[in-house]
């Protein structure tokens, strides 16, 4: 029936500074164009402070590198890097025909795929892709992108370019069990896997509690069950 593309952003680390997303400094908005209302312009001179003339080293031990400028990313741990990083790939679902969803520097898009032309709508769209992070320099992990054939047994195959080597192509993994976001799909949709983890998990945790907490009382026996243990069993588990 479908077909579902796991792509996996590629960030950085720099020192003490992460990379999350390229800053490209595009014409000065104040010198063309209509003048923006004094708020929206303090805030964007905020914003353009806060991106550039920045710098950075790297420290182990007690001894430090020389300082050098960081020309992309946002500062690690800040406030404004999640909301900038999400206006910076606010326009990525526009790039693409099928369908798609994101979550921080998690990718998915998915198309049915009942003909080859729906198979190679979904290979133009992880070539669109490829041209917008090689445009924005955000660049796509192949190695680490996935595939994943749900009700359908058509012998398709998907390639991303190498973004180290625009010349090679990358065959896409493909998988019949993804994690993404603590839960277990599967490419024949059955619950069975998630329910069997999240028990073991539990299990897991409670064997922790027997070996380091000798004698409990009711009382506490729910406070640690309903804080540690619960959780894990009702997860994304229908009951």
């Amino acid at each position: 029936m479908g077909t579902v593309l796991k792509l996996k952003s590629l960030t950085k680390s720099t020192g003490t500074t992460r990379a999350l997303a390229p800053y490209r400094p595009a014409r000065d908005p104040f010198q063309s164009g209509p003048r923006p209302p004094s708020r929206e312009r303090c805030s964007l001179i905020w914003i353009e402070n806060f991106l550039t003339l920045r710098t950075t080293r790297v420290g182990v031990r007690g001894y430090f590198s020389d300082w050098f400028q960081v020309l992309s990313g946002v500062p690690q741990g800040s406030v404004l890097g999640p909301l900038l990083f999400l206006l910076f790939v606010n326009e990525l679902p526009s790039w693409i025909a099928n369908k798609m969803r994101l979550f921080a520097d998690d990718t998915k898009v998915w198309a049915y795929i009942r003909t080859t032309e729906n198979s190679q709508s979904l290979q133009k769209d992880l070539d669109s892709l490829t041209t917008w992070s090689n445009e924005w320099l955000l660049h796509f992990n192949p190695d680490k992108c996935k595939i994943t054939h749900i009700g359908h047994k058509f012998d398709t195959k998907y390639y991303m370019l190498d973004n180290t080597d625009n010349t090679r192509k990358v065959e896409l993994q493909s998988t019949s069990v993804e994690k993404d976001l603590g839960v277990f799909t599967t490419d024949s949709l059955k619950p069975s896997l998630q329910c069997q983890k999240s028990a073991a998990k539990a299990i897991s945790v409670l064997g922790i509690v027997r070996r380091n907490f000798r004698k409990l009382n009711v009382n506490e026996f729910l406070l640690i069950y309903k804080s540690y243990i619960r959780p894990h069993l009702e997860y994304c588990v229908q009951a």
